[in-house]
């Protein structure tokens, strides 16, 4: 008898400060899910004895507490490990602040049993009538995050990347360096990322987020400060990793190329601005075809290279054939043996025994 894809699916809810919301999350979760993680993240207020309360009333609740506040990234990646651990094959994950209805978590999965998507998250901005409820701010501050992040992740074709409404399939969760994915807010931008660089396939699903009173734990100006540099960084690595670690093609050459003209055109042309300047002689027309020729012409390479980036964003799934991506890891030689012979030891001591 075939189980159903819901009793296959565990759902991750990362908690803190959730004492007041997190019962109401809990009782809206389809009740053919499988397993629900509970991750307490060190949350000072009575979220312990509510979800102890949880887990004696729905067996379905696993509760999983950090000992120290690790963040939102460092609880998701412990219920994503223990989902894994425990046998799902589609992780959901959610926030604990009831912003999100976990109702629409079979319409969330089914691009991922469908075979369509490694990776899918909610958008709110899909809906314009969605997009006038949000607020001025989280709306401003989204849509910047937004380019950011496929600059970063190469995922052209996503929106609202903060969205912390997500499944993904429990084979590509175990090949990511989850170690490696940032503990707090940033969490969600550096899944994509990673994500890109292993060539997941990911979807937008048009949702709906309900905004009450909650106040939000991510600071305005943290982002602001913070997330440009952690996209810059994303960036870097990605382009390393897909265009000349992993692969070079004719991309490649054009990010080369085209840097290599654009940054010489610019330096020589802003040096011989400088020299005119000081002397007072104008430059030649020459001088500026010289400066202006490999600007135009390094331009025109990064747009192109621009254009593959962007169409190469839509991919199929990996998670059928996960043994492209999936790292082989290697044993100490020798291993194999000591393997067996631990493995001979009882049936040696049964006939010593018996002797």
């Amino acid at each position: 008898m075939r189980s159903s894809p819901l009793s296959n699916t565990a759902v991750v809810i990362p908690c803190y400060k959730a004492a007041g919301s997190i019962r109401d999350v809990v009782a809206e979760v389809p009740e053919g899910i499988g397993r629900i993680y509970c991750v307490n993240d060190a949350s000072p207020d009575n979220l312990a004895e509510v979800l102890a309360e949880l887990a004696a009333e729905d067996p379905r609740v696993q509760v999983v507490t950090h000992e120290v506040n690790g963040g939102v990234g460092a609880a998701t990646v412990t219920g994503y490990r223990a989902a894994i651990e425990g046998g799902a094959k589609v992780i959901v994950k959610i926030d604990s602040d009831g912003q999100m209805d976990p109702r629409l978590i079979p319409a969330l999965i089914e691009p991922i049993l469908r075979g369509e998507a490694d990776y899918v998250k909610g958008n709110r901005f899909f809906d314009i009538a969605g997009v006038q409820k949000m607020p001025t701010v989280r709306l401003i501050g989204n849509a910047g995050l937004s380019f950011m992040s496929k600059l970063s992740s190469g995922l052209w074709h996503l929106f609202d990347p903060t969205n912390g409404f997500t499944a993904i399939h429990a084979d590509v969760a175990a090949i990511l360096p989850l170690d490696k994915l940032h503990k707090r807010y940033f969490f969600e931008s550096d899944l994509l990322f990673r994500l890109g660089t292993v060539g997941a396939a990911v979807s937008d699903v048009p949702m709906e987020a309900v905004y009450g009173d909650e106040k939000s734990g991510l600071s305005e100006m943290d982002a602001l400060l913070k997330f440009p540099w952690l996209h810059a960084r994303n960036l870097m690595t990605r382009v390393f990793y897909n265009y000349f670690l992993r692969g070079f093609s004719t991309a490649s050459l054009m990010l080369m190329m085209g840097t290599l003209l654009f940054a010489f055109g610019g330096i020589y042309g802003v040096t011989q601005w400088i020299e005119s300047a000081r002397s007072g002689v104008p430059a030649t027309a020459g001088t500026v075809m010289l400066s202006a020729f490999p600007v135009l012409l390094g331009v025109q390479m990064l747009l192109n290279f621009l254009g593959h980036d962007v169409s190469a964003s839509q991919r199929p799934a990996v998670h059928p054939h996960i043994a492209r991506v999936r790292v082989l890891k290697a044993r100490p030689m020798g291993a194999s043996a000591k393997e067996k012979a631990k493995a001979k030891e009882p049936d040696r001591l049964a006939a010593t025994g018996t002797q």
